[in-house]
């Protein structure tokens, strides 16, 4: 990273958290410059939470050192929190307390005058969508406008840099839509976001710039392009009609791919690198034919942020995660 510790809105340098033989976050270098979306991505268990709460000041590291806007996380923490907003995996909320009244309590924890806070509620609740609901309680509302609550509670005091950890955890694709429109808007008004997700087209809708945690180290850093390239190639997926023609699927797209195929025999999927181009479809299906494995469908695209993951460490980066729907996909199937 170029970006200088006095530029960066975020920086750290060799984080390092235990939690008994744990060892969450390990030598961690970081930099979020201002005015961008981070994307911080890695599987269960990488140290994206843990950097975050080092970062928010909830956990003191065992060692390195960190700095947000400026002001070091360890030695001033006060002054961190007064410029920072965090939301987390789950909405914070009290769900007796309407919307307005759980806006109101976060103002006065944050000892602003009573004037700005009633004036700044009604910005937020308008902002987002949350109005007509501003005088239910929070046990009424959806997870979707309990979200938008939280995230309302943590830029009552116009934070300069935001921290979101799994933002949209939880929520419809409607809902997880609307958050991410709200993320943009942020950044677009000078907002810092670092951005923690399980969600791989999140980061690659929001993130300008993506680091890839695992075991608490990083393993990789660039834009989605980037990454991307590393993986090199298209992907070649196809749906075979029985499971028990995986095995002779794999063994016929040998004759076309490029590298070892993934198979998912649950989704009776079997995906292979490969290049070329549309042409690679002609040729796979002829190979298809030739073994005898009947597919359900053939899909030729471009790869994905979770080809990234399975390149880098071996596993796909959250355990069940949604990975983005293609588009502008090039799709046949052998009857066609």
């Amino acid at each position: 990273m170029t970006t200088t510790t006095a530029e960066a809105a975020i920086h750290a340098e060799g984080l390092v958290k235990h939690f008994g033989e744990v060892r969450a976050v390990d030598g961690l270098d970081l930099t979020v410059p201002y005015g961008t979306v981070v994307g911080l991505l890695g599987p269960n268990g990488a140290g994206k939470t843990t950097t975050v709460r080092i970062l928010a000041t909830l956990l003191r590291a065992d060692s390195g050192r960190a700095t947000v806007a400026g002001i070091d996380v360890a030695s001033k923490p006060d002054a961190v929190r007064r410029a920072i907003g965090l939301t987390g995996q789950y909405a914070a909320v009290d769900e007796y307390l309407t919307g307005r009244e759980n806006l109101d309590m976060v103002g006065r924890l944050y000892h602003l005058p009573a004037g700005y806070v009633r004036t700044r509620a009604e910005e937020l609740l308008e902002r987002f969508d949350l109005t007509d609901a501003a005088d239910r309680p929070a046990r009424t509302y959806s997870g979707g406008m309990r979200r938008r609550l939280d995230l309302s509670a943590s830029l009552m005091a116009t934070p300069s840099i935001l921290f979101l950890d799994e933002p949209t955890t939880g929520l419809d694709p409607r809902s997880r839509l609307q958050m991410w429109e709200v993320i943009n808007d942020l950044v677009a008004d000078g907002t810092t976001v670092l951005l923690t997700t399980q969600y791989l087209e999140e980061a690659d809708q929001l993130a300008q710039d993506i680091v890839v945690i695992d075991r608490g180290k990083v393993i990789a850093h660039g834009t989605s392009d980037d990454l991307k390239t590393q993986v090199g190639g298209d992907r070649l997926e196809i749906v075979v009609t029985s499971g028990s023609d995986l095995t002779a699927a794999v063994e016929a797209l040998r004759t076309v791919s490029d590298g070892d195929a993934a198979v998912d025999g649950d989704a009776r999927k079997v995906t292979a690198p490969v290049s070329g181009g549309s042409t690679v479809l002609v040729d796979a299906v002829r190979a298809l034919d030739t073994a005898g494995v009947k597919i359900d469908d053939l899909v030729l695209r471009r790869p994905t942020l979770d080809d990234v993951f399975l390149t880098l460490t071996g596993h796909a980066a959250e355990e069940g995660t949604a990975t983005a729907p293609t588009t502008g996909r090039r799709r046949g199937r052998k009857e066609a």
